[in-house]
Formats: C-alpha cells, structure tokens, sequence
C-alpha cells in the first residue's frame, strides 16, 4: 500500500471512530434515540463531505486501495450519510460496481440498497431496514415479494431474517431502545425531515 493509499485509509478509520465515540456519548446520555440527534447528524454530513471530496480526487476507496477494513469503514460513512441522497445513490452506483466485480462484500451493498429504497418510500428487497412495528417491536420494514426474502439474503450472504431480527431486537434492548410513546408524532417528524433532506 502506498503512503498516499495509507493516508486515505487512516483518514477513513478516523471518520468511524468519530461516528461511534459520538454515538456512544449520546447512548450513555440517553439522548441517542430521541430522533435524529443534530450531534450525530453534524458528524455524519461532515464525514459524507469529506468521503465526496476523496471519491472526487481517487475514486471509490476498493479493498485493494485501502484495504479490508478502510474500504468497510467508507461504507459506514456512506450508510450513515442519510441526510445526503444524492450522495448516497452516487456509491450505491459505485458500491454495484465494486460488487458486480467481486471487489466488495454484496451483503453491505445490498443493506445501502435496502436504506435508500426505505427512505424514497419504497418496499425493500433484503429486510435489512426495522423500525418499530404497532406491536413495539423492531421489525423489517414492508418487503417485496417476502415469502421469497430468504433466498434473496442468501443469495447476497445475509442470514435468515428471523436471526437478524432477533439480534436487532436483543441489540435494542441491550441499549435501552423503546418504541415510540407517540407514533402519530414521531411519523410526522420523519415524513418533514425526509422532505427535508431531499428524499420526498
């Protein structure tokens, strides 16, 4: 790797340790779920900002670039980039890329396919996305076709949705997620910052 290479791939490392030392902070705060935290959308806008610079001038960080974990950590940027849709279409159309040629894991391209379907109001194909469902429980969000959702997920390494969605609901309460008090309320919030952004 080339000292140039080494610096992209430091760079990207410090973005994600910034996103979940200020993740953790909220989370330990008991302010991380209360919606959006303008904290944690500052630090996801700026590391999007500086990702677009660096896909501008090297292209898409690859594993043979940056290596394994580096080109993982671009991902996140991306994933968490929610405020940003053009942005992250871009490395959608990159990431396919880089999958296609088997440069890049397709169950981490088919999670960012998963979010922006979600965001535009879309059905998702591999139930990667859950919210909170009428019962109060993390569930995949509606799904095409998801008699046939298994065979897609494995189809791009992902495992069956029942093992994920009770990982997702021990992770939330690990960390004290609850649902929504109000989701009348909450729902409003969501569909104004969606249009927001840009996603509506």
């Amino acid at each position: 790797m080339t000292q140039l290479n080494k610096q992209f791939a430091q760079r990207l490392l410090e973005m994600v340790r910034e996103d979940e030392t200020v993740r953790t902070d909220l989370l330990n705060r008991g302010v991380l779920f209360g919606g959006y935290h303008p904290e944690m959308e500052r630090v996801h806008n700026a590391n999007a900002d500086s990702l677009e610079v660096l896909l501008n001038d090297y292209g898409w960080p690859s594993q043979a670039l940056v290596g394994d974990e580096a080109a993982k950590a671009a991902w996140l940027v991306v994933q968490h980039a929610i405020s940003k849709p053009q942005f992250q279409r871009r490395c959608l159309s990159l990431l396919k890329e880089e999958s296609q040629n088997r440069r890049f894991e397709a169950s981490l391209v088919a999670t960012l396919e998963d979010r922006i379907a979600v965001f535009e109001g879309r059905p998702q194909t591999y139930g990667t996305q859950f919210d909170w469902d009428t019962q109060g429980e993390m569930s995949a969000v509606p799904i095409v076709d998801p008699e046939n959702v298994d065979a897609r997920r494995l189809s791009v390494g992902l495992p069956p949705l029942h093992d994920s969605t009770q990982e997702i609901r021990a992770r939330a309460t690990n960390e004290g997620h609850k649902p929504p008090q109000d989701r009348e309320s909450r729902a409003a919030e969501f569909e104004a910052w969606l249009k927001k952004v840009g996603w509506r």
